[in-house]
């Protein structure tokens, strides 16, 4: 199946549905943000520690897989030059709406995180890619790209799921998937159809080789990482931290 053309229909749902990842910010939040009061987050709960940023103001960012308007608007208020990639139409229109409604001069750009061949090498300062690689069946080619259009010293701050987390009977807290896990080939034909009957989002859980190790031996390198979990939202949340925060950076050639 046409997982990029599935994907982007259930999200474009789950702004219909109103869902947590597609609530944007508000104007009281982006006034905030001129004021020097501001977080985003990567990953569910924990902000990203603002020494991991460059100066903002003038800087050239990629939201990639970020539409929805949480984070770019923000750095844009903030005086970055911002463009959000994402798969889903109406999440790119509500980064649209921000832009237009404040003048942020937000670029929205639709297309398969995998393929970046839009933007030109060395076009980016910085990559903001909150957790969403678990939406693309092969996370590799995205660590590739973002190596391309990255400038020399510019930084790729990623959320990434720990594996075992899709691995899980959240139930009964006891391993039933092997790894690597993916909706495609790990459930039961039952399960899966269901999932695409209620057009939810397919999801495939990389190897932490494939994500963190991926960055590596594209050309990367990790400077921070930081864990996370869903703040006592999930069980699992009991047993360990699902979420992995990476900061890594592309040498100066």
């Amino acid at each position: 199946m046409d997982i990029v053309k599935h994907n982007s229909s259930a999200w474009d749902g789950y702004v219909d549905k109103k869902n947590r990842w597609t609530i944007p910010v508000s104007k009281q939040d982006l006034e905030q943000a001129k004021k020097g009061n501001w977080n985003i987050v990567l990953t569910p709960k924990k902000p990203v520690p603002h020494h991991w940023f460059p100066k903002l103001k003038g800087l050239k960012i990629l939201g990639l897989a970020s539409g929805g308007g949480q984070q770019c608007p923000v750095l844009a208020t903030l005086g970055a030059h911002v463009t959000v990639f994402d798969n889903s139409e109406k999440q790119l229109l509500q980064d649209k709406t921000l832009s237009d409604q404040f003048n942020l001069n937000i670029k929205t750009v639709q297309g398969d995180m995998k393929d970046l061949s839009v933007f030109e090498n060395q076009t980016f300062d910085l990559i903001f890619n909150p957790c969403s690689v678990l939406f693309v069946d092969n996370v590799l080619p995205v660590w590739k790209e973002c190596f391309r259009v990255l400038k020399p010293n510019g930084i790729l701050m990623t959320g990434l799921i720990n594996p075992l987390s899709f691995q899980l009977d959240e139930e009964r807290m006891s391993l039933i998937y092997k790894q690597p896990f993916s909706d495609l080939h790990s459930l039961p034909p039952d399960k899966l159809e269901a999932l695409k009957n209620n057009n939810e989002a397919l999801v495939f859980g990389h190897s932490l080789s494939d994500q963190i190790s991926g960055q590596l031996e594209a050309g990367f390198n990790l400077t921070h990482m930081y864990e996370d979990d869903w703040g006592g939202e999930q069980k699992l949340d009991a047993y360990f931290p699902a979420f992995i925060a990476t900061r890594a950076v592309k040498p100066q050639l």
